[in-house]
């Protein structure tokens, strides 16, 4: 699909999720995108092990009733589920690799997948890189993905301005590394800050008044191993002092996976900064936000429910699957350990969890 293509598909996600909002909005004053959810449709209490619906009575009051999502299932019959998805949804750290290393059976359960004829998509909260760097990567592991299969949430940030129109003569201030930055190119928009911000230092005198651009329309946080105090208050000052200057996040995870020795502080540190000297509360366009599921809906036909979304997170990859109404498989070889998913404390239950995604091959073999 040619880009303009995939800008019409994702603006036509938008503009009904905008003329909703408007038609709901008690402020007609306000544009639809300054006043957008901050997570893009992202809340849904449909996503804990209790369900809410609401129904109307007589005079009109809503009444709220209770159901109970069962608890999470292992997974035993690897065919059954495989059968009854077109597609699989797969988040990347702690899935796929670990840091730089490919987690063990990745490769031919990938190729046993695409055996049977399943579309595979990758989606990954790391905005670090652009797809085409990603791209890179799995070749580099020896995984043949294209670059379409790809999106990033670096990737999701652009495509969400260009659905909105953003402004062509409007700038973008980045709080992030060279994904952002190269994606935000590749759609046409100007951009500052990023890495090149990394070794700015503020030098507090009396009297010191630091200037920003008042032309930046949107202020992009995401993972940034070189933020500093610079970018914290570059930042805020536009969002702050810049009219109708939008607060988007790629992101909220509180840890990563730069290496496969331990977890590290997530993007969600870096917009937690900006959210607490803002007072404002981002835009999120990575998961658990339906923005990219709608997106790949869109681009590829897909239906939703013929969508099973595999991560090892619960409250992005489990949570974008369940907001995105499709089946969802927990794998544990990430950063939710058994003992966390059957917590009386967790509220998210997948559909099913199983160690690792090349169960597929064990428990296609144990149940021939």
């Amino acid at each position: 699909m040619l880009r303009s293509e995939s800008v019409l598909a994702t603006r036509a996600v938008v503009t009904a999720l905008s003329q909703t909002h408007k038609s709901n909005s008690n402020n007609n004053s306000t544009l639809w995108f300054q006043s957008f959810p901050r997570s893009y449709n992202t809340f849904s209490l449909n996503n804990s092990k209790r369900k809410v619906s609401y129904s109307s009575s007589s005079n009109g009051s809503r009444m709220a009733s209770f159901t109970t999502r069962a608890a999470a299932q292992p997974l035993k019959n690897a065919d059954e589920l495989i059968d009854s998805v077109e597609t699989f949804i797969f988040d990347c750290d702690g899935v796929i690799w670990k840091g730089d290393k490919l987690i063990e059976g990745v490769p031919e359960t990938l190729d046993m997948l695409r055996s049977k004829g399943k579309r595979l998509v990758f989606v990954t909260n790391n905005s670090t890189k652009s797809r085409k760097q990603y791209g890179k990567k799995f070749e580099t592991l020896g995984l043949d993905v294209s670059e379409e299969e790809i999106f990033a949430s670096s990737f999701a940030a652009a495509a969400y301005l260009q659905s909105i129109d953003f402004p062509k003569d409007k700038k973008v201030y980045v709080i992030g590394e060279d994904g952002i930055l190269k994606e935000l190119e590749l759609a046409g928009f100007q951009y500052l800050g990023g890495p090149q911000d990394g070794d700015k230092k503020i030098e507090l005198k009396p009297g010191f008044l630091m200037e920003h651009d008042h032309d930046v329309g949107a202020v992009v946080v995401g993972f940034d191993r070189y933020f500093n105090y610079y970018k914290i208050q570059y930042g805020t000052l536009c969002i702050r002092e810049n009219p109708g200057c939008l607060f988007i996040a790629t992101n909220r995870d509180a840890v990563t996976h730069l290496t496969d020795a331990q977890e590290w502080a997530g993007g969600g540190s870096m917009v937690g900064a900006l959210s607490g000297s803002t007072q404002r509360e981002p835009l999120v366009v990575g998961k658990p936000s339906t923005f990219m599921m709608d997106y790949l809906a869109n681009k590829f036909g897909i239906s939703k429910s013929q969508i099973c979304m595999v991560g090892d997170r619960l409250d992005t990859d489990i949570l974008f699957g369940q907001n995105g109404g499709c089946k969802t498989l927990l794998v544990l070889s990430g950063v939710t350990s058994l003992e966390t998913l059957q917590s009386p404390n967790n509220s998210i239950q997948p559909d099913f969890y199983t160690n690792k995604i090349s169960d597929f091959l064990s428990l296609k073999a144990a149940a021939v």
